[in-house]
């Protein structure tokens, strides 16, 4: 190893070799800055002069005016000193690019990879050396003791001297890999004082997997992936096992469409009960929310008069042409479920109950009413005609998927790019800060449910409409667990603030191909509920360790 050591870089032996590269290039890059002055820099400077007088309140339109068009003569005499120069600074640029491509690598990156790569043996052959060391003087401090106190006392300092020797080498190493990122780097540097921070798609690449590989944490990066491993891994055996029990493949095209069509209305649930976790909070009333809608939908879109009775009333809503009846039970499966999420939203915002409390009552209230208001009985099917007008099967495809596509993005641009969901963040996060702030807790507080409703609404008259009717009180039992569950493994914290719509799809097709990959196996029922209940244990776990972590 001491031969290793001498082919070790020293800072000074380092810069010694940078030297030519930084002197070449910096020779090229005055020259570049000296003809940038009055032409690419000038330019620069007054556009946004220009921008800053057109933002300027305090001057009048006719002052404003002047000044915009003086700048604006400035910046023509700029722009054809930019356009005489960009010739010749283009082929100084060129000229650096290609002495960097040949010296950079080759005469010094090469030779600092490797220092780094024998400095890091060389620290921790080191620490194995340091190791050796304490335990040797440990076996022989502990020869000498006869009381358990001072044995006890001994072993203590030891695990603490083990704990500072693997302090000083992680420290060590991060300063090897520093240096290492450093050389890396520097090329990037150099390019981006040439090209103004202008770099290709392949060169933006590079610089993104290194900076990747520089901050990768083998702890963080499993307590952020790991359930998503193990799923995965999970699933891959299931593709494994299913031919050998079934005789037939698990990924065919008609299943993941199927797999798509199964999720397409869970979506919209989920990506309701998403913002509520967002705050904190939770919905236990989904599954009697889809029993309620599913129970609206198939009384309206029944096909012919309603056979059942609700509060001893026969229904018949066969006047109505079938378009409007389809619009008419969407309407009022949003106005039913927001009517008793805004409820929920109203008693957890004004009166800080906990949306489990608030949420449970509405769904003993919701399954209360609808069981005695229908018997507990089901209604039937839908007019057959209805689901191909809603969610018609184009060339196999069934369009209930672009549904689910729209609301994903439409979720993400409220979540993403409006002031609701960047205080829907905020009060999730703190609301005592977001309250300090400006911010209406208890507006974006209700207007979560409001918005939660809406989707309960649309996901169970979707669902209507692909089960072809069939609604009862008893319907959805069991999916506000699928829709929360969903959330938690698509990331989305019940600490509050943190979440992606991104996580929230994946978590939705992982458990609909889960539960659908069981089902094709033949797994009982209740044993599903069982793997739900592990991943949903395992998920939150994690959830929590990282919180844990960042405190």
């Amino acid at each position: 190893m001491a031969n290793g050591k001498e082919k070790i870089l020293t800072a000074e032996q380092e810069m010694k070799l940078r030297k030519p590269i930084e002197d070449y290039v910096g020779k090229i890059q005055t020259e570049i800055d000296g003809l940038r002055v009055n032409g690419t820099d000038k330019v620069l400077s007054l556009q946004n002069q220009i921008d800053g007088i057109k933002r300027d309140r305090t001057i009048t339109k006719e002052e404003k005016e002047s000044r915009i068009a003086s700048a604006r003569t400035e910046l023509e005499k700029a722009q054809a000193v930019e356009s005489k120069n960009k010739d010749e600074v283009n082929r100084l640029i060129k000229e650096a690019e290609t002495y960097i491509e040949a010296h950079f690598d080759q005469d010094y990156y090469q030779a600092v990879k490797k220092s780094c790569e024998l400095e890091k043996a060389a620290v921790k052959e080191e620490y194995q050396k340091k190791l050796a060391k304490l335990e040797k003087e440990h076996s022989q401090t502990l020869s000498k003791l006869s009381g358990s106190h001072e044995i006890k006392e001994e072993k203590y300092v030891y695990k603490n001297r083990l704990f500072d020797a693997k302090m000083e080498l992680e420290k060590n190493l991060q300063l090897v890999k520093d240096r290492r990122h450093a050389a890396y780097t520097y090329k990037y540097h150099l390019l981006d004082l040439l090209r103004m921070s202008k770099f290709s798609l392949l060169e933006s690449r590079a610089q993104k997997w290194e900076n990747y590989k520089y901050t990768f944490n083998r702890r963080s990066f499993l307590l952020q992936n790991g359930l998503y491993i193990a799923i995965i891994l999970i699933f891959i055996m299931l593709c494994i096992i299913t031919p050998m029990v079934k005789n037939a493949p698990l990924l065919t095209y008609n299943n993941v469409l199927n797999i798509l069509q199964q999720a397409s209305p869970r979506m919209f649930l989920a990506l309701g009960v998403a913002g509520l976790i967002l705050l904190t909070g939770t919905d236990l009333s989904i599954g009697r929310m889809v029993g309620m809608g599913m129970t609206i939908a198939t009384i309206i879109m029944h096909q012919g008069i309603n056979t059942g009775l609700v509060f001893g009333h026969k229904f018949d809503f066969t006047g109505i042409s079938l378009g409007g009846r389809v619009f008419l039970a969407l309407a009022v499966c949003i106005v039913f479920c927001t009517f008793f999420t805004t409820i929920a939203g109203f008693f957890t915002a004004k009166f800080k109950m906990h949306p489990f409390i608030s949420t449970m009552a509405n769904m003993l209230v919701i399954f209360g009413l609808v069981t005695y208001a229908t018997k507990g009985v089901s209604f039937g099917a839908i007019e057959p005609t209805i689901p191909n007008m809603i969610i018609p099967k184009i060339n196999g495809f069934p369009t209930i998927i672009l549904w689910a596509l729209a609301v994903i993005i439409i979720v993400w641009f409220i979540w993403n790019k409006t002031t609701f969901g960047k205080n829907l963040y905020a009060v999730g996060g703190n609301p005592e800060a977001a309250a300090v702030s400006g911010i209406s807790v208890f507006g974006v507080t209700v207007g979560a449910f409001v918005m939660a409703g809406i989707l309960y609404g649309i996901g169970s008259w979707l669902e209507c409409a692909r089960m072809v009717g069939s609604g009862s009180a008893a319907y959805g039992q069991g999916w506000e667990m699928d829709a929360i569950a969903a959330c938690v493994v698509g990331g989305v914290s019940f600490t509050g603030g943190i979440g992606k719509i991104s996580g929230v799809v994946v978590g939705v097709f992982i458990f609909t191909a889960l539960t659908y990959s069981l089902t094709i196996l033949g797994i009982d029922t209740n044993l599903q509920f069982v793997f739900s209940g592990i991943i949903i244990l395992v998920a939150v776990t994690l959830d929590c360790l990282k919180y844990v972590q960042k405190k």
